[in-house]
């Protein structure tokens, strides 16, 4: 059994560490207040810019747009964000397992990555992927100038041939509790289908409105991707810091009463010591 010194020097150390965990947790819980207010705040501009698209594509007639061309399949990029920090649980392992899964397909389709974060990064540069481009340093507030050049690559990408079809892989944000890890289609843009019915002037004409929705629509989905995603790790490092706390106070009640064990067999073996001594001298 260790001794007395020792356990007391553990139980110092853990303390220390619980500290650490307990100030990360409150530090994660504060920032994901202010996160999750803008991931509420972003998805009504992205339905909206959906049911805009919708609504133009239905009364518009034939349209057409490098963005909206459907073409055979042959190359298919995903979007995967990922955080730049771990010490968030189990987020960036089942990001990367769904990841991994996409890239596993076996339909003819050769696949690669734009990797957003450093974590997603840091795995797959070491396997044989195709990592197209790459994004890391995002911070703890994605800014919109973020998604948008993740946008510009992603278009230029789909529009020059190298990717037939783009989707994302990120965590839907549900609760402190629940992340979701999501795979949506991002290219080509399909609307969906115009719910309300009526006609609608649009002016200066529908192709010039596409010109200027489409890649704003490309850049809310992206941005709407990066909130959620900041969003989920910040609930899943609050979480993970949590359990750590109650994991350090757990062990500190066991070395403590390990301690006491040991002083307690100190003590009796100094008394039956001295007791032994004292009989030897009668």
């Amino acid at each position: 059994m260790a001794g007395v010194r020792d356990i007391r020097r553990r139980i110092r150390s853990v303390a220390n560490m619980q500290q650490i965990t307990k100030a990360m947790k409150m530090v994660a819980a504060s920032k994901l207040r202010r996160a999750q207010e803008k991931v509420v705040a972003s998805r009504p501009y992205a339905e909206r810019l959906q049911a805009m698209l919708a609504r133009l594509v239905a009364s518009g007639g034939d349209l057409s747009h490098p963005l909206l061309d459907k073409r055979p399949v042959k190359n298919i990029g995903y979007v995967l964000v990922s955080s730049d920090k771990g010490l968030c649980g189990g987020f960036n392992a089942n990001l990367i397992r769904v990841a991994r899964e996409e890239l596993a397909a076996e339909d003819g389709a050769a696949r690669s990555l734009i990797v957003v974060g450093q974590k997603g990064l840091e795995f797959f540069r070491r396997r044989s992927v195709d990592i197209r481009a790459r994004f890391t340093g995002m911070g703890d507030s994605p800014d919109f100038a973020s998604a948008r050049r993740i946008a510009a690559q992603v278009t230029e990408l789909y529009q020059n041939g190298a990717l037939d079809e783009v989707y994302v892989i990120y965590a839907a944000f549900v609760s402190v509790l629940n992340q979701t890890p999501t795979v949506v289609k991002l290219l080509p843009v399909e609307p969906a289908a115009e719910s309300g019915a009526g006609e609608y002037i649009i002016e200066p004409s529908p192709a010039v409105m596409l010109d200027l929705l489409l890649p704003g629509y490309i850049e809310s989905r992206l941005f709407n991707a990066l909130l959620e995603s900041k969003a989920s790790e910040l609930g899943a490092k609050m979480t993970a810091m949590d359990s750590a706390t109650e994991n350090a106070k757990e062990m500190i009640d066991k070395l403590t009463l390990a301690m006491n064990r040991a002083r307690q067999a100190a003590i009796t073996t100094e008394i039956t010591e001295i007791v032994g001594g004292a009989a030897a001298l009668e």
